[in-house]
């Protein structure tokens, strides 16, 4: 069996138990609007999230984006919101009650993750999950792949790192 992950904090010095995790409360379009626009155009809820503007309307999904971390049971999740089309939100939501046959569909990562900075849009693939629990995404890979948070994802991490993004993301820490 695994480890678990433990790690004494540089900056609170406690010692913190079991895998990381960060969640984000909506996607970053939802965040841009004005409160009056949130008002009149979005619908937030803790799973689903609809903006409807004069421009058309955006779905949103609230998935887990998991890194793994080497010699650890439990990954660092990411609580993160991704993009469907109309037809991709529609059959997720068809999914509560009889799971589509394609359990996969496209999305882009709509958060941005500080520790994990950039400026390219993150192209996804978003996994209906057969259990009932939050999707998960992962993140495509292409052929000259610089951005952190991919790599991170398909080859895993150390726990000399998960323990650097911890403490980056609860407290600002840079190592």
């Amino acid at each position: 069996m695994a480890a678990i992950f433990a790690y004494k904090c540089r900056k609170c010095d406690e010692l913190h138990e079991g895998s990381p995790s960060f969640a984000f409360d909506a996607p970053a379009p939802y965040r841009y609007l004005s409160e009056q626009e949130r008002e009149e155009w979005a619908e937030l809820g803790d799973d689903l999230c609809v903006i409807t503007h004069p421009e058309g309307t955006q779905y949103y999904v609230r998935a887990l984006l998991e890194v793994p971390i080497h010699g650890v049971e439990e990954p660092f999740l990411w609580g993160v919101w991704v993009s469907a089309s109309e037809t991709s939100f529609q059959r997720y939501l068809d999914s509560y009650n009889k799971l589509p046959e394609d359990l996969i569909f496209f999305g882009w990562l709509s958060n941005l993750i500080a520790v994990y900075p950039t400026q390219k849009s993150r192209p996804a693939d978003v996994h209906i999950q057969t259990d009932g629990t939050r999707p998960r995404v992962r993140l495509h890979r292409s052929g000259d792949e610089s951005d952190a948070l991919v790599i991170d994802q398909h080859e895993g991490i150390s726990i000399a790192r998960a323990q650097q993004l911890a403490e980056q993301a609860l407290h600002g820490i840079q190592a």
